[in-house]
């Protein structure tokens, strides 16, 4: 999309997964690319995989710190902000009488706390008419098992992003959020607490509630994202994008 040559974009979480596709279709876009993770051999890794003008930012979502940090080097090589993409996320799954706290406080930490300080942060270095898109999911939509805690965070942070639309309006910046259904991604292999038996076994249930009957691939919530991102979305505000091959829908 020309509208986004020489933008400033910054992605969290941006080494893997559907981060690493927004990354790449940044990137092919002409955009100017800060993107996050936690360790320092998945971002160098990506990066040796990588053409344009990037910059990779070692940090962790769950740490105020790190999140003030990411958005002052952020700024420091490129300038304000013209897009946001808050992806970076963890998704945990138990029944609800065997969760403890250190469950419930990872996945909240991650998934809403340190997403709403890192936007704390960016918001005096948003350009006016900048674009902040969130990755939620379709899964506090549905009432799948073991997903409690993970559904509450997300369906948090979908409430919380309602609320930003209307307070950064006035400054011409749109809110929206893409809810994945079911993508093919490193996130299934790193589920706590679940065999990769298991895992294999939910993902083919998944897929069997999917209308398509397929997973989903990155890309294809990248180039939502993207779309969003730029100008060919300019009345597009509020929203949360299902992107999940019809499941929530039907």
């Amino acid at each position: 999309m020309k509208d986004l040559k020489n933008k400033v974009v910054l992605v969290t979480g941006g080494n893997s997964g559907i981060g690493l596709a927004a990354v790449q279709q940044f990137l092919e876009a002409g955009a100017k690319v800060v993107f996050s993770g936690r360790r320092q051999d998945a971002l160098d890794e990506a990066a040796s995989n990588l053409t344009g003008d990037f910059k990779t930012v070692l940090a962790d979502q769950t740490s105020l710190a790190d999140n003030k940090r990411l958005i002052a080097e952020t700024t420091a090589a490129y300038g304000k902000i013209d897009a946001l993409f808050v992806n970076a996320g963890v998704a945990q799954f138990r029944p609800s009488e065997q969760i403890d706290e250190e469950f419930f406080d990872v996945q909240f930490n991650t998934n809403i706390k340190g997403p709403a300080f890192l936007i704390k942060e960016a918001i005096p270095q948003l350009k006016d008419g900048a674009s902040v898109i969130f990755n939620t999911s379709i899964v506090h939509n549905k009432g799948f098992e073991g997903s409690g805690v993970y559904s509450a965070t997300k369906g948090a942070l979908r409430s919380y992003a309602r609320v930003l639309t209307t307070e950064l309006a006035p400054r011409g910046i749109r809110v929206n959020s893409v809810a994945p259904g079911p993508i093919g991604t490193p996130i299934y292999s790193k589920m706590e607490g679940m065999t990769a038996e298991q895992v294999q076994d939910m993902g083919a249930s998944f897929a069997q509630n999917v209308p398509l009957k397929r997973f989903g691939e990155p890309t294809e919530i990248a180039s939502a994202v993207l779309w969003l991102a730029s100008d060919a979305s300019s009345f597009v505000n509020g929203i949360e994008l299902a992107i999940d091959g019809g499941m929530s829908q039907i």
